[in-house]
This record gives C-alpha cells, sequence and structure tokens, in this order.
C-alpha cells in the first residue's frame, strides 16, 4: 500500500478512493445522499460501509469530516485502514465489525469548510432542543469583533481583540470562541437551533447498525489543535470516572501520548457544548460506549483561529474577489490539512495503533 495514495486533494477524490477500497475489500456502500451539491457541482453523501461479522456484538466506529475540511486527514486514515489486510484480519479475529462512516459532513468538506451547509458546527449541534441551549457570553462579546466590513482586518480592529485577550485570557479567548455559541447564526462554532442532516442521518446509521450492540468503541478524527503530527487522543464521553478509566484502559500507552480530557484540563480542547458522541446513548442505548477523538496538531492555534475566522468572513461576504476567496480558502485547508509525506505517515501510524488498542479492548 503507498500511503501518499490514500488522502486526497479534493472531497470528490477522496470519495471516489473510498468507494474504490471499499469495492476491492468486497464489502457494499450505503450511501445517504446529501440534498445540496459540492463545490464542483459533484453529489455530496454520507457514506457508510460495515465489515466484519454479521453477527457481531461489539463495532468499532471510524469516521472522518465531523468538521469537514478536516475530512482530508480522516478519509486518508479510512482508505488506508480498508487496504491493511492485516487490520481487517485483526478485527475479525477479536470478532469485531468496523463501521467505516465517510464524510459526516460532506459538504463542509466539498466547500474547504469547517460547517454543515447550515453554517453549524455539528460536534456542538447535538442538543434536547426542547430545552434551552446553553449561553456563551464571551462569543456575544467578541462576535462584534471577529467579521469586519473588509478583510484582511484593520490594526485598529485587531488591536481592540488584543485588548480583550490581554483583558479575559488566552484560554478564556479560545473557550470563548470554540465551546459553542447559538446566538449568532453567522458567526463561528454555531451550534444550531435543531438537528442538521447530518446530525439525523448519523443517528438513522447508529440505529440501522448499532441498536442491537452490547459494545460501541468509537475513533472521531480530528485536525487543527495540539503540535504538528502529534494525536492528541481526546476522551469523548461523559464526566464520569469509571468510563474515563476504561477509556484509559484501552488507549493509554504504546510511546503515544497518554488519553487527555476536556473536564479536567488536560486536552488542548477546550470543554465542549452539543457534542457528537451523546447521540450513541440516545440511539443505542443498550451498548456499552468508549471513544475518543483523535485530534492531530497542524499549525499553532492562533494561526488556526484566525484562518476559521477568516473562512466565516468569505462565507459572510461572497463579493469578496476571486483572489482573495481562493487565498482563503488555501488558508483554511493549510489550518486542517498538512499535506507532506511525513505528516501523512505520522497521521497513519498513530490511527493504526488506536485502531488495535480499541479492537483489543472491544475484544476483551
Amino acid at each position: 500500500m503507498k500511503l501518499d495514495d490514500c488522502f486526497s486533494d479534493s472531497y470528490a477524490q477522496a470519495r471516489r478512493k473510498f468507494l474504490d477500497a471499499a469495492a476491492d475489500a468486497g464489502l457494499q456502500v450505503e450511501s445517504r445522499i446529501h440534498p445540496e451539491r459540492g463545490r464542483d457541482g459533484e453529489e455530496l453523501a454520507m457514506d457508510v460501509v460495515r465489515d466484519g461479522p454479521v453477527d457481531a456484538t461489539a463495532l468499532l466506529v471510524l469516521s472522518s469530516a465531523c468538521h469537514g475540511v478536516e475530512g482530508f486527514c480522516g478519509s486518508g486514515v479510512q482508505v488506508a485502514a480498508l487496504r491493511d489486510a492485516q487490520w481487517r484480519e485483526q478485527a475479525r479475529g477479536k470478532g469485531v465489525a468496523v463501521l467505516y462512516v465517510h464524510a459526516l459532513n460532506p459538504y463542509g468538506f466539498s466547500h474547504i469548510r469547517r460547517t454543515t451547509q447550515e453554517n453549524v458546527d455539528l460536534n456542538r449541534n447535538f442538543h434536547d432542543f426542547t430545552k434551552p441551549l446553553p449561553k456563551n457570553p464571551g462569543y456575544a462579546e467578541l462576535h462584534p469583533l471577529m467579521f469586519p466590513d473588509h478583510w484582511p482586518p484593520s490594526p485598529e480592529n485587531e488591536a481592540k481583540l488584543q485588548a480583550w485577550v490581554e483583558k479575559n485570557g488566552a484560554a478564556a479567548y479560545q473557550a470563548a470562541i470554540s465551546s459553542g455559541q447559538h446566538e449568532f447564526p453567522d458567526g463561528m462554532y454555531y451550534g444550531g437551533l435543531g438537528p442538521t442532516w447530518s446530525n439525523r442521518t448519523l443517528r438513522e446509521v447508529l440505529r440501522a447498525h448499532g441498536r442491537t450492540l452490547r459494545r460501541i468503541g468509537w475513533i472521531d478524527f480530528h485536525t487543527g489543535l495540539g503540535p504538528s503530527g502529534l494525536g492528541e487522543r481526546i476522551y469523548a464521553g461523559p464526566d464520569d470516572a469509571d468510563e474515563v478509566a476504561r477509556v484509559r484502559s484501552w488507549w493509554d500507552g504504546g510511546g503515544q501520548t497518554p488519553v487527555t480530557s476536556i473536564y479536567d484540563g488536560s486536552s488542548t480542547s477546550s470543554k465542549l457544548t452539543g457534542m457528537m458522541w451523546t447521540c450513541v446513548g440516545d440511539e443505542c442505548p443498550d451498548a456499552e460506549y468508549t471513544g475518543i477523538a483523535m485530534e492531530y496538531g497542524t499549525q499553532p492555534l492562533q494561526q488556526v483561529l484566525q484562518a476559521v475566522r477568516a473562512e466565516h468572513w468569505l462565507n459572510q461576504h461572497p463579493e469578496a474577489t476571486p483572489e482573495l476567496a481562493a487565498s482563503i480558502k488555501r488558508q483554511m485547508l493549510e489550518a486542517f490539512y498538512t499535506d507532506t509525506p511525513e505528516w501523512r505517515q505520522r497521521i497513519w501510524e498513530q490511527a493504526r495503533e488506536a485502531m488495535g488498542q480499541a479492537v483489543e479492548g472491544l475484544g476483551r
């Protein structure tokens, strides 16, 4: 297997490689077609492949592109996994089925956005929308400063933003920007006022494949936080000591970073609201769930946040010149995908180890 051939330069190419890898492995694909079209007019879909024993009681979910543009990394891992006969045999030998969910958010993947077509951050969208939604007063203060009339921002605008950071701290800035907000539909990290297409469709997939299972493991691939190429294993579950202990019994060790948590401050991520993992309990209530977000670093945090800010500004300003639009999209892609053989090799090695550890944990 040539690893570089598993990664792609566009959503359309990534989807074709995923479908071809599934066909080469003799596996069927379920395609849930998205209502919108891609950047180049292509069909969009959440494609699902299940590999392993039909009577398996344990399932490992491997998912990509929760945050659209981050799918360039996750899709490459999924294609490599489907082409890895030794990995597939390891999972089968433990009686574990593997569910590949390709492009949770195909719209964002194709259009080089983190968000869905509704401008929603999918990993802030899993709420009970019949109840009051969480407030984010910090973001409410920052929103007017985030999107000036012109891009790049003026020195005056940047000075006001920097003054807020100096007054409140860098950690407070990250939390205010990224934890999730529901008041500004055109803003950053917007959680929405109802379930998105991706939310509803993922729930359908989980009901179809996980409703009767005893155990579900999940690795959701992300990029954009932490040192370049390092895969941080971020606990994705409730603030419960026993569940944290089980996750760490699976994924700690092996020479990689220990499992971190948003609850104890050890993660590069801020504490979030409306996280995707919560839907497992809703749709597969009888299954014991154990999951992580595999977060690969790319660029320094402030550089990544500035790229997200610029891309949101562009979405609000369709009149921007083609040259400026192309520059912002290039900045966005580079913030979430490092297009070098060395980076891709590190990503795959860490993913392959985490996948093997998950299968061992599920097979116990």
